[in-house]
């Protein structure tokens, strides 16, 4: 399995973090390799990434399920491959002090079936990356939204 964990602390109350976060179409296209997405409901969502791995043009489709919405603090998601064999999970937590949030993000990512052997070096190098860079790109957005 792999993990990937960010936190950045931005100078906005927790409620606009909450604003942003809670609604999966603001922040889509700021994860990592992120090419489209399509809202199946509220809770569920279908991502297509694309990226370059050591020279091979990939494309992954992840659902997304939201299995928890704690507002303004928390939301938790599961991950599963529809094109790979893969499961996740992931969370964004968010805690004010001072007029000023501390948000995190959690994602860990485990490659299954065959491919599992192969994939598992590539996904615990980009999974730390993905959780940085997805962070710190929402906390940009907040700023500029808020």
């Amino acid at each position: 399995m792999a993990t990937g964990t960010h936190t950045v602390e931005i100078p906005v109350e927790v409620q606009a973090v909450w604003d942003y976060v809670s609604d999966l179409e603001k922040w889509a296209t700021a994860v990592p390799a992120y090419k489209e997405h399509e809202i199946i409901n509220d809770k569920q969502s279908i991502w297509t990434f694309e990226g370059n791995v050591k020279g091979i043009k990939k494309t992954i489709q992840a659902q997304v399920d939201i299995t928890e919405w704690n507002e303004p603090s928390n939301i938790k998601f599961e991950l599963k491959g529809i094109s790979d064999n893969f499961t996740g999970s992931g969370q964004f937590t968010a805690e004010e002090v001072n007029g000023k949030t501390t948000m995190t993000c959690t994602v860990e990512v485990n490659a299954g079936g065959i491919s599992g052997a192969l994939l598992t070096p590539v996904i615990k190098w980009a999974v730390p990356k993905v959780a940085s860079r997805l962070t710190e790109s929402i906390a940009r957005k907040i700023l500029v939204f808020s």
